[in-house]
């Protein structure tokens, strides 16, 4: 939310710039339009630059996030098949345990 406001002063700055350039310009009309057909292009190679690397910077992210979510995926994994394995012990031992009570009972 802060960052949109961040971006509309700044091209709210960047038009009254514009703007007070125009009205104060040393240079003639012709002269003015061409410098500021500069500028503009010079900002436009900036945003697609910027976005460029932001993408990039997006993209290493996405990787990185992958990367984070199969790790816990197979911690998760080995976490449930070490409480299955923990399951089957306690229940081979209450079987074991139980097995010799039957037996005693039934002589």
């Amino acid at each position: 939310m802060e960052e949109d406001k961040r971006l509309s002063y700044f091209f709210l700055g960047l038009g009254v710039g514009v703007a007070v350039g125009i009205l104060f310009a040393p240079k003639s009309g012709e002269q003015t339009r061409d410098y500021i057909k500069t500028k503009a292009g010079e900002g436009t190679g900036y945003i697609k630059r910027r976005g460029e690397e932001l993408r990039e910077t997006a993209g290493e992210y996405a990787e990185r996030g992958k990367g984070v979510l199969a790790r816990q995926k197979e911690t998760l994994a080995s976490a449930v098949e070490a409480g299955k394995a923990a399951y089957r012990e306690a229940v081979a031992e209450r079987r074991g345990a139980a097995q010799p009570d039957l037996a005693n009972e039934g002589v």
